[in-house]
């Protein structure tokens, strides 16, 4: 059975890991035969969202307390990640990538990440481990990758071209569907940048996790 390492963002759309996106991508790896094993960095996040109404709110939360919420309580710092134990890496998308596990959502083009999940995305990539990026997440990719990486967020022109800016390819892609870079095992779908329904962001990210499995 194959090992897949999940890299959460804390816990909801605005300023977390996306939690249809998650739990499907945890279903779909399941479903194509392959375990899990969920991580989160241990820091606080950027803000903190109220989901009904979406205001700020006057609180401090920690992304890997809040993405435990996700994954029942079977979760690891992300610090404590070694791709040696695994045979592949999935990021789910929300707000929490572009404003916990980057800073993408502020700075686009001129973006930095969290050097533990550089780390450890780089840590896959050199030992020729497949990744796939959900949402949101394809956009650091150019961080990580190298140059001329293709992978999509869907069809979002500001989006793609801040992508294009860290050096990455953007390939239009349609909700239901995923871009395979096959050099570099890189795989991506676009999900909620796209979906209007959990059961259209299950069609991409079910061909994408199980893509991610024949490659591991």
């Amino acid at each position: 059975m194959k090992k897949v390492a999940i890299i959460l963002s804390g816990c909801g759309v605005f300023d977390g890991a996306e939690i249809h996106e998650s739990v499907l991508t945890m279903l779909h790896l399941e479903m194509a035969g392959a375990s899990y094993q969920c991580f989160a960095p241990n820091i606080d996040q950027h803000h903190v969202v109220n989901h009904l109404n979406g205001e700020e709110m006057d609180q401090k939360r920690n992304v890997l307390i809040e993405a435990a919420r996700i994954a029942r309580g079977e979760i690891h710092d992300l610090e404590t990640l070694n791709a040696n134990d695994f045979d592949a890496l999935a990021i789910p998308g929300g707000f929490g990538v572009a404003k916990n596990l980057s800073d993408f959502a502020f700075k686009g083009g001129d973006s930095t990440i969290l050097a533990s999940l550089k780390s450890a995305c780089e840590e896959f990539n050199q030992q020729n481990k497949p990744i796939a990026y959900v949402c949101i997440a394809p956009a650091l990719v150019g961080h990580i990758h190298a140059k001329g990486i293709k992978a999509t967020i869907g069809n979002d022109a500001d989006t793609a071209a801040a992508m294009s800016a860290l050096g990455a390819e953007h390939i239009n892609c349609s909700v239901d569907d995923i871009v395979i870079d096959e050099d570099q095992k890189v795989i991506s779908t676009p999900a909620y940048m796209l979906a209007q329904s959990i059961s259209e962001a299950s069609a991409g990210i079910q061909k994408a996790m199980a893509k991610l499995v024949e490659l591991a």
